[in-house]
């Protein structure tokens, strides 16, 4: 038992003695496996006790501007990111997709991408939705291509077309990576057991990202989980992946398409709004002679000023 301790450990060298045991306790009867204390002095005999990490803590009070949804099971809620870019030994450039479910931690996407545009990233999302349908809500930083500070409601054309589908859409605060903490967590995982280890291609580095998210999902414990996997936990969505759904708006607002240059014409002006929205329709209200308010879906992209009238 010392023996398959120090192997585990000596293969999982991050690993804590609550998850040794977790695992062990897969493999052995309850009796033969020790308690964590001993597992603790085991790793430590045997030399395997990393130096600690000091961690930030994340304040006491959640900001109340600080993004936050409310977790209930699998698929509530989705976090999404690149992790940042690194270069195999012959040159490749490797950028995965990250996708993982919060409320099980199961991650559902870590993919090295061609490019980082809507294009390749969209067909990746309609392959997740296939395969797990679709979650109620999807939270991201501001890059592109998943959002825009400088657009109205933050939305990009990416983001647009999961709020067509009737998925919430969640941004965490401008330079404030603590929002989507759990999210980066998993990003250090991911940095010290595959990037580090750089692979001799990118098609090797993904086989290693691969065999990363089978151990992460199907072998690795988590504390918060009752030392259950996420693979024990998570579950497909019953939300089936269709066309956007037609967009409803209340009474007293004038539904309009956005142009292929993001502008809508309304009451004899030109009004320009997002090219994240081209060819999508909105909802406009007039509030007086100089304001309007739009809407997007459920997405309130605010009051915009009346600009000048065409001739």
């Amino acid at each position: 038992m010392v023996l398959e301790v120090v192997r585990l450990r000596a293969e999982r060298p991050r690993w804590g003695p609550k998850k040794l045991r977790a695992v062990l306790l897969r493999q052995f009867a309850a009796s033969d496996v020790p308690s964590v204390r001993t597992i603790a002095r085991i790793v430590d005999r045997a030399g395997l006790v990393a130096p600690q990490r000091v961690r930030r803590t994340e304040p006491a009070n959640r900001p109340a501007d600080a993004p936050h949804v409310s977790l209930h099971g699998p698929n509530d809620l989705w976090t999404v990111d690149f992790k940042g870019w690194w270069r195999s030994q012959d040159g490749d450039r490797c950028e995965p997709l990250t996708v993982r479910d919060a409320f099980s931690r199961y991650v559902l996407c870590a993919k090295l991408m061609p490019s980082t545009s809507t294009e390749y990233v969209r067909k990746a999302f309609e392959r997740l939705f296939e395969q797990f349908g679709l979650p109620a809500a999807v939270q991201v930083d501001n890059g592109s291509p998943f959002a825009s500070t400088r657009a109205l409601g933050g939305l990009t054309t990416l983001s647009a077309w999961w709020v067509s589908l009737g998925i919430r859409f969640v941004r965490g605060r401008p330079s404030h990576p603590e929002d989507n903490g759990a999210h980066e967590r998993m990003h250090f995982d991911l940095r010290f057991d595959v990037e580090d280890k750089r692979a001799h291609s990118a098609s090797r580095q993904q086989h290693l990202l691969d065999a990363w998210v089978h151990d992460f999902n199907q072998v690795r414990p988590h504390e918060a989980l009752d030392q259950r996997t996420p693979a024990q936990v998570y579950v497909r969505s019953t939300r089936r992946f269709r066309s956007p759904l037609p967009p409803l708006y209340p009474s007293g607002f004038a539904m309009r398409k956005v142009a292929s240059n993001g502008v809508i014409r309304f009451a004899g002006h030109r009004l320009p709004i997002s090219r994240g929205l081209r060819g999508l329709l909105v909802g406009i209200r007039q509030l007086d002679n100089d304001r309007l308010h739009v809407l997007f879906y459920d997405v309130d992209l605010g009051e915009v000023a009346m600009p000048t009238r065409v001739a």
